[in-house]
């Protein structure tokens, strides 16, 4: 069974990915950068590497087929087995092998192990559907040979003397009518010169006081206290506790379709000195908790830890 396919799919998700019995495949981020010589512009870009020293099992890829395939997690295990054992053989045998979108292998004069990447393909996500581009300055373009144009407009003319005379003949006589009626101790005084603002003014003078008079028992009957005699009754303010749910999370190591397998990780767990349980989800699977914490900021930093020996680790919410 070929297993490069599983091998790309947690590329894309992982920054180290280690097939068991032959070697871990390692992320390498490149930010993006500028060739200025050649104006050309590089997106981010993950490439992979190869580590033969890391060939000890960390679960996460026979894991992944496992819950891909449905098969148990020991048949999975025995698939990798047999997938590792058949590369090796092709590489005594001096045949180079490939593994599609990653890179391929072949062995030198001493034995070792040499590894090509395939620098065809980015795996860092953020850079989906990006691709390199050129962009070339432009030629033949001098900022120094840019002058000021005459716009062709007109110049502005300025106004006569005899627009700012008829001008000012209009604005003045209505600046003494608006002057003529000043405030005085509260009262308004008005100019007889137009008998409709003098109707106005006088409309609104009465619904002040109306005003007035309709407001001032309401202050009057406010100001005066209590009898001694008649009990005042005080309200105190309601107040409302908070009521705080208490709930927990489950720090998750991994999801078995097996019962046995789930408690084969329990016991490593329980060994690290984890207080680990099966609980059995509603797919029917058996997950394994390695421990309980009271809120989420002690789970996700929990979490980043215990991530560095089983990868697949997440953070479930009790119900």
């Amino acid at each position: 069974m070929d297993i490069t396919a599983f091998l790309r799919e947690l590329l894309f998700g992982h920054d180290c990915v280690i097939l068991p019995g032959f070697g871990g495949f390692i992320g390498n981020y490149t930010p993006a950068r500028i060739d200025r010589d050649s104006g050309s512009f590089y997106p981010p870009v993950k490439q992979i590497s190869f580590n033969r020293n890391l060939n000890n099992n960390d679960g996460l890829l026979i894991g992944k087929i496992s819950t891909a395939t449905g098969v148990n997690y020991g048949d999975a295990r025995t698939l990798v087995e047999n997938f590792v054992a058949d590369q090796r053989r092709k590489l005594d045998k001096g045949e180079k092998i490939v593994f599609d979108h990653i890179g391929t292998f072949v062995n030198n004069q001493e034995g070792n192990v040499l590894f090509e990447p395939d620098r065809s393909v980015n795996y860092h996500l953020d850079s989906y559907g990006l691709e390199s581009f050129q962009c070339l300055p432009l030629e033949g373009y001098d900022v120094r040979k840019r002058i000021i144009k005459h716009s062709g407009k007109d110049p502005v003319k300025q106004a006569s003397i005899r627009k700012l005379l008829w001008r000012a003949a209009v604005i003045i006589p209505l600046l003494v009518v608006i002057l003529a009626v000043p405030l005085k101790n509260g009262r308004i005084q008005t100019s007889s010169l137009n008998p409709l603002v003098t109707a106005e003014l006088e409309h609104n003078k009465k619904a002040l006081q109306e005003v007035v008079i309709d407001e001032t028992p309401q202050a009057e009957e406010i100001s005066q206290p209590a009898p001694d005699n008649q009990p005042v009754e005080i309200i105190k303010p309601v107040t409302t506790e908070a009521v705080v749910e208490t709930s927990g999370y489950f720090l998750i190591t991994g999801s078995f379709k097996s019962e046995e397998n789930a408690y084969q990780q329990v016991d490593m767990l329980k060994a690290d000195g984890f207080v680990a349980e099966v609980i059995k989800a509603p797919n029917g699977f058996y997950r394994v908790s390695a421990m309980i914490c009271s809120n989420l900021e002690i789970a996700l930093f929990k979490k980043d830890s215990l991530s560095k020996k089983y990868p697949q680790t997440w953070v479930s919410k009790k119900r």
